[in-house]
C-alpha cells in the first residue's frame, strides 16, 4: 500500500495570486488565473515534486474569515477540510498592498491550528518590494519569504523550507501510480454535477449551491471502488457563448472542454425536472466529437411523477439521436439513488472504448455482411479510444451515411462497443 504523500495547502484572501503560485509549484496550468477576485472556489489538488520530494498541493478559494455570505462561508469550509490533513500551510499575502484586517484575521486563525505555516509575500519582484516584505512579520508568523508567483522569484527558497521535512516520507512511499479511469462530469450550470461528484466520492469535495455557475475551476478527486481507481473531474457548467460575460466563466468553459478531451469516459448530466434542452445536445456533441465514451445521467429523477418518467427515455433518445450508443442512467445525486451503478457502467464503457478486435476476426465478420454499395476487401482496426476501423474497398470516397451506419451497427451487434463512438474510415484499393 503506497504511503500518502505530504500535503501543502495554499491559503490567502481573494486575488493575492494563490492560483498562480499553485500553477508555478505544480508546473502545469491546472487552476484558472485571472484579475477578477474569487475565481477559485473549490479545493484544487495537484501533484508536485521538489528536490526529489513528492507532495500534494491544494489551492483553496480566497478566504475572508468573518464573511457570512453563502459562497465565502463554503470556501472557508472547503479550506478547513484541507487544513485537517495538511503537512504545511503557505499563507500568501499581496506584497504590493498594506496589511489588511482580513490578513490579520486569517493569520490568527492559521496560527491557532498548530500546523507549520510559512508566510509568502507575493509580487515581491524587485529589491525594493523584497524589503517591504519585512513589514509582514507583524502578522506573527516567523518564516517569511518574499516571492513572485508569476516570475518564480524566491519560490525555490520557499519550497526548500516548506518541504524540508518531506524527504523521509518521500523515500518510504512512492506516489500512487496505479492506472485510473479518468471521468469528466459535464453539463449545463446547476444540473447537479458537483452534487454527483460529492456522491461518487462520499465527501463534500465541491461546493454545492442553488446559484448557477458556482463551480469555475475543474475539481478532481481520486476514488478507489472495488479493484478499480477512478479520477472524477467536476467541470464548470458550460453555457452558450453569448451567455458567458465574465472572464472567469469564459475560461472555465474552455477548461471544461479541455477536460472532456483529456477524459476517457464522460458523464453527461441532464436535469430531469427541465427535460432535454438544446444546450444539452450541444454539450453532448463536444463529448461525441471528442470520441469519448459517454454515459447519460438523468439527475433529479426523484422529482418526476410516474407518468413523466414513462416518456422521458424516449425524449432523451429523440433529442440526442447521435448518442444512441450511450447508456442512460436515472439517478438522484442528492440522495444517492442510482449512483452506485455508475462505477460498473464506467468500467464497461472504458473497456469497450479500449477494445481491440484481431484482423482475422474482422475479416470473418466482413464475409457475413450483406454490403451491396461497394465491394469490401477487408477491415482492420487502426486505434482505440474511440475504436477506429479502416475499410479497404474497390473504390475511394466516404461511404453513404446509411451504409456507414449499417456497418457501425453491425460492428456493435457483433463486438459490443457499449457507450463509445465507433469511427469508420475508407481506403480505396
Amino acid at each position: 500500500m503506497p504511503q500518502v504523500p505530504p500535503t501543502v495547502v495554499i491559503v490567502g484572501r481573494p486575488n493575492v495570486g494563490k492560483s498562480t503560485l499553485f500553477n508555478r509549484i505544480t508546473g502545469e496550468r491546472r487552476a484558472i488565473v485571472g484579475d477578477e477576485p474569487g475565481i477559485t472556489r473549490d479545493r484544487i489538488h495537484g501533484q508536485a515534486q521538489f528536490a526529489g520530494r513528492q507532495f500534494e498541493v491544494i489551492d483553496t478559494g480566497g478566504i475572508v474569515v468573518h464573511d457570512s455570505e453563502y459562497i465565502p462561508s463554503q470556501i472557508l469550509k472547503q479550506a478547513q477540510v484541507a487544513f485537517e490533513k495538511t503537512s504545511h500551510i503557505i499563507f500568501l499575502v499581496d506584497g504590493r498592498a498594506e496589511i489588511t484586517g482580513a490578513d490579520r484575521d486569517l493569520a490568527q486563525m492559521l496560527v491557532r491550528l498548530g500546523k507549520p505555516v510559512t508566510l509568502a509575500v507575493n509580487k515581491a519582484d524587485t529589491a525594493a518590494r523584497e524589503d517591504l516584505a519585512n513589514e509582514f512579520y507583524e502578522l506573527g508568523i516567523r518564516d517569511v519569504f518574499p516571492v513572485s508567483a508569476e516570475h518564480g522569484t524566491g519560490v525555490t527558497e520557499m519550497l526548500e523550507h516548506v518541504t524540508a521535512g518531506f524527504g523521509e516520507a518521500a523515500e518510504e512511499g512512492a506516489p500512487d501510480t496505479r492506472e485510473a479511469i479518468k471521468v469528466a462530469i459535464i453539463g449545463r450550470p446547476n444540473v447537479g454535477k458537483s452534487t454527483l461528484l460529492n456522491a461518487l466520492t462520499g465527501e463534500e469535495r465541491a461546493i454545492v449551491s442553488p446559484v448557477a455557475g458556482t463551480t469555475r475551476d475543474a475539481v478532481d478527486a481520486r476514488v478507489r471502488h472495488g479493484e478499480t481507481d477512478y479520477i472524477f473531474v467536476d467541470t464548470a457548467g458550460i453555457r452558450r457563448k453569448g451567455k458567458t460575460k465574465e472572464m472567469a466563466e469564459k475560461l472555465s468553459v474552455v477548461m471544461a472542454r479541455r477536460h472532456i478531451r483529456m477524459a476517457q469516459v464522460v458523464l453527461l448530466v441532464l436535469d430531469a425536472s427541465e427535460g432535454v434542452v438544446a444546450l444539452d445536445a450541444t454539450i453532448a456533441g463536444y463529448a461525441h466529437e471528442g470520441g469519448r465514451g459517454v454515459i447519460v445521467c438523468v439527475n433529479k429523477w426523484d422529482t418526476l411523477s410516474a407518468k413523466q418518467k414513462r416518456g422521458f427515455e424516449q425524449m432523451v433518445r429523440d433529442e440526442l439521436k447521435f448518442l444512441d450508443y450511450a447508456p442512460v442512467v436515472y439517478l438522484s445525486a442528492k440522495n444517492g439513488t442510482g449512483v452506485e451503478q455508475l462505477f460498473k457502467l464506467i468500467r464497461e464503457v472504458h473497456e469497450a472504448a479500449g477494445r481491440r478486435i484481431p484482423t482475422a476476426e474482422l475479416n470473418r465478420f466482413v464475409e457475413s455482411l450483406r454490403f451491396e454499395e461497394r465491394k469490401i476487401y477487408y477491415l482492420t482496426q487502426a486505434s482505440v479510444h474511440p475504436p477506429t476501423f479502416v475499410v479497404f474497398t474497390d473504390r475511394g470516397g466516404k461511404l453513404h451515411f446509411s451504409h456507414e451506419r449499417y456497418l457501425v451497427n453491425q460492428l456493435r451487434r457483433k463486438f459490443g462497443f457499449k457507450g463509445t463512438p465507433v469511427v469508420v474510415k475508407v481506403r480505396g484499393k
